[in-house]
Formats: C-alpha cells, sequence, structure tokens
C-alpha cells in the first residue's frame, strides 16, 4: 500500500483535483466524503490504484457545491490521502482523506479524464509536515476557553477528557474544519500561515459571532 508522503520531495508534481465548496480539510485531519458522481468515482478509482492521493480545494464561486466544468479554483487546497474506504453495492464510495498539506496549483492539465488534474507546488508549506509544528506559540488556554464559552452559548456539548488529551495542533485544526462557518471563511483558515494565525483567526470570528455579529465571521475586508 502506497505509504503517507512525510516530505514534499514525496508528494507528486500532478494530482487529481475535487472541487467541493465549504469542505475545509487540513493537515492530519480527517474528512469523510461520500463519492456518487460518475467523475468522482473515476478520480477514485484512479487514486486507488495509485498513490491514494486527492487534492480538495474550493472553487472561488460558493454557489455550487461542487460544480461542473471548469469553474474558477481558489489557488490554495489541501491534498488528502484515503485512510479508509468503502464500496456499496450500486458502486458508490465512501472515503475518509486525511489531511497531508496545503498545496497551491501551479497549473491545471487536461488530461482528457472526467475529474480534473492539476500540477501542485507545496513550497512554503512545509511546516505541514510536522503533526505539532507551532504548539508552542498558541495560547492553548485561550483557545480552549473560547471554546467551552462557544459550546455554552450554542448548546453544544463536548467531551471535555478528551479534548485535555488532545494535542494543540490536532484541536486548532479539527475545531477549524467544524465550525460553523462558511466557504470564505473555511478559506481563510485554510490559508492561515501558522497554527497560531488560524487559531487566533478562529477565536476572532467566534467571539463576533457571540456579541451579535451574526452566523459568520469577522468581515473580510
Amino acid at each position: 500500500m502506497p505509504q503517507r508522503p512525510t516530505s514534499p520531495a514525496q508528494v507528486p508534481e500532478l494530482v487529481p483535483i475535487f472541487p467541493l465548496s465549504g469542505a475545509l480539510l487540513l493537515p492530519y485531519s480527517h474528512r469523510p466524503l461520500n463519492i456518487f458522481e460518475p467523475r468522482y468515482i473515476e478520480m477514485v478509482d484512479f487514486a486507488l490504484s495509485t498513490d491514494r492521493l486527492i487534492g480538495l480545494i474550493q472553487p472561488e464561486d460558493a454557489s455550487e457545491e461542487s460544480p461542473v466544468g471548469q469553474v474558477p479554483l481558489h489557488k490554495v487546497g489541501c491534498l488528502g490521502r484515503m485512510t479508509h474506504f468503502e464500496e456499496s453495492g450500486d458502486g458508490r464510495y465512501f472515503v475518509i482523506l486525511e489531511g497531508v498539506t496545503r498545496f497551491r496549483i501551479r497549473e491545471e492539465l487536461d488530461r482528457g479524464t472526467a475529474y480534473r488534474q492539476a500540477k501542485i507546488s507545496v513550497e512554503g508549506f512545509e511546516a505541514d509536515f510536522i503533526r505539532n509544528d507551532g504548539e508552542a506559540v498558541v495560547d492553548r488556554v485561550r483557545f480552549v476557553k473560547m471554546m467551552r464559552d462557544y459550546a455554552e452559548f450554542a448548546s453544544i456539548d463536548l467531551n471535555w477528557e478528551e479534548i485535555e488529551r488532545t494535542g494543540t495542533a490536532d484541536l486548532v485544526n479539527f475545531c477549524a474544519m467544524v465550525s460553523p462557518y462558511g466557504p470564505a471563511e473555511k478559506q481563510v483558515l485554510l490559508e492561515a500561515q501558522t497554527l497560531n494565525d488560524r487559531a487566533e483567526t478562529l477565536i476572532a470570528m467566534t467571539e463576533y459571532e457571540m456579541a451579535g455579529g451574526g452566523k459568520g465571521a469577522v468581515p473580510l475586508n
């Protein structure tokens, strides 16, 4: 079985691309996906036969979840590796992607496939290969307080014992992925340069919502 890339040198230059609005994936985090469109079934079949890698990226226009055609994409996405898959009787897939590293699209190529493919670069995202990179800078106490405040605000039950056992990087990234914010905010969280930037951005979004700014996040401009 192909192994998870552990360095930029192990990331292939060309990967299949899965445009999906509002779907955030971050390094070492996990995202379940139900695959039922023929173009993406073909994509999964290809990934399973090669290195199990798929680039998850958001379209610029968030009005459709998974638009058809060569619609413009954001420049930054996250490469995921399939760590689990199930095939249903009608040929559909349920897969789990584990985030490997963020990437930038360098060039999209037409290889005659129903799904899209692009040359990517992971330059500038080398730290994504280090699971706990940046943890020491994050104010974990403040971040967990935000979680407690939001859990009370939104009437959410959380497993605090499990949270205490979770590393700071995994905790920040998990909260970013399950946060209730829209595609634009999810893209901001994805592109946050450091783990601390992502934590502080998520705190700001949450505080803004709880202060009555409405569901969503701090103004992006």
